[in-house]
């Protein structure tokens, strides 16, 4: 931020991977330095300004091309210059490297090249005024960043504000990250920074067209936005619905941007709710787009059952949601998981189809899960769908305790579905 033409330049020459730069507007900020690493990507930063683009190019190359242009004279001359300039730019630009590394004390990764958002800025006064100094009744509910509250804007649009808490173990980078990635993402099941949730009673026909809409807006991170995104924290409780009860995913604190051809990752933080992670990723810290394929699996599950994997205690035998379902699904009896407040008010067909993409999703291994946009297309059309294997978590819950999640790291706990995300007890 605000930084010169000049400084960007030096910054840029200090990396041997810079390939350009160029200086842009920021508005309330005045400018900024956006750099450019190995391919130039997204060069076309905004549609109603144009900036000038820096590039570096190879000392031979151009002194290649000068050199067919002129006279042979001028070629003899340039072919003894060309080393000697490429050699003084190699060390310029490590005299600059190596002064600028002594300064600085650190150095942010760049996890999006370019992000042209149109965001809407409020005060804290007005903030403030639109929830009643963050009355407790109009608390919604808290997650792992902090409490979320109903509020009334002057001009009378309702929204909802979320608190970040002094004691959350969710700090100020994933408050950040979640805002740039909802900035970035346009799309009917992806949630918007506004917007507001409540629950009713549903039948089976708005219980499906909720499964279809999550599928969907899942599908869009996966592939169809401009960068792969990896939710990390799918589960029912970041599925917002609005007013037609259209489904929108919420909550991308926790979310992954891939780049380029990239699919998995491992970290050795893991964050996530227990019961809707991946077993390759609560234990091994290993995530793909396989990961939330298991959680919207789980998500299914639920929806189709009205139970919830992380509270459901089958006593005997002793199992999970997911176990219980495996269960029934072996003994062709997996219509009996379905809500029975839906009493016989639903398409037998279309739920065991339902299960069955379900125990599909939540299988072990992940290179047998499917992919979304197969699911997508299982979800809506009428086509032969595989058998599934055996599930993931299938072990007895603790009876004292059957909410209790260990860490992979060093064996402490998260409790009562809190999301982990800092390795030490709530």
């Amino acid at each position: 931020m605000s930084k010169s033409r000049a400084d960007c330049e030096v910054q840029c020459k200090r990396n041997c991977s810079c390939s350009a730069y160029a200086i842009i507007a920021i508005p309330g900020k005045h400018y900024g330095c956006l750099t450019w690493y190995k391919e130039l990507v997204d060069v076309k930063y905004d549609r109603s300004d144009s900036h000038d683009l820096y590039v570096r190019v190879d000392a031979y190359e151009l002194a290649d091309t000068t050199r067919k242009s002129n006279d042979s004279r001028e070629k003899t001359m340039l072919a003894v210059l060309a080393p000697s300039i490429a050699l003084l730019w190699f060390l310029i630009s490590l005299f600059a490297y190596l002064w600028l590394k002594k300064r600085a004390k650190k150095v942010n990764e760049l996890q999006v090249n370019s992000t042209s958002t149109e965001l809407e800025y409020f005060k804290l006064s007005s903030i403030t005024a639109a929830t009643n100094n963050f009355s407790p009744a109009n608390k919604l509910g808290q997650g792992g960043f902090g409490s979320v509250y109903k509020g009334q804007l002057a001009n009378g649009m309702e929204v909802a504000v979320k608190r970040l808490s002094r004691s959350s173990g969710q700090g100020t980078e994933e408050f950040k990250n979640e805002v740039t990635v909802i900035a970035m993402l346009q799309h009917r099941n992806l949630v918007k920074l506004l917007d507001e949730s409540r629950g009713l009673l549903l039948d089976w026909r708005k219980r499906f067209d909720i499964i279809v809409g999550i599928a969907r807006g899942i599908l869009y991170l996966h592939q169809d936005s401009r960068l792969r995104i990896i939710h990390r924290d799918l589960k029912c409780s970041n599925i917002l619905l609005d007013a037609e009860m259209n489904p929108k995913i919420s909550d991308f604190g926790m979310a992954k941007i891939f780049e380029g051809n990239r699919t998995e990752d491992r970290t050795r933080r893991v964050v996530g709710t227990y019961g809707y992670m991946s077993p390759e990723y609560a234990v091994f810290g290993n995530f793909s787009a396989k990961s939330d394929v298991f959680s919207f699996g789980v998500m299914l599950l639920e929806i189709a059952s009205g139970k919830k994997n992380n509270r459901f205690y089958q006593q005997n035998p002793p199992l999970t949601l997911i176990g219980y379902v495996w269960e029934l699904w072996r003994e062709e009896k997996a219509l009996e998981i379905v809500d029975p407040s839906l009493t016989e008010l639903y398409d037998p067909r279309e739920a065991l189809k339902c299960i069955q993409i379900g125990l599909l999703c939540v299988q072990e291994d992940a290179a047998d899960r499917p992919s979304m946009l197969a699911v997508v297309f299982m979800l809506s059309n009428e086509t032969e769908i595989p058998s599934p294997k055996q599930p993931a978590f299938l072990f007895r819950k603790s009876d004292n305790n059957p909410d209790i999640a260990l860490d992979v790291e060093d064996g402490q706990c998260s409790q009562n579905e809190v999301t982990i995300t800092e390795i030490a007890c709530r």
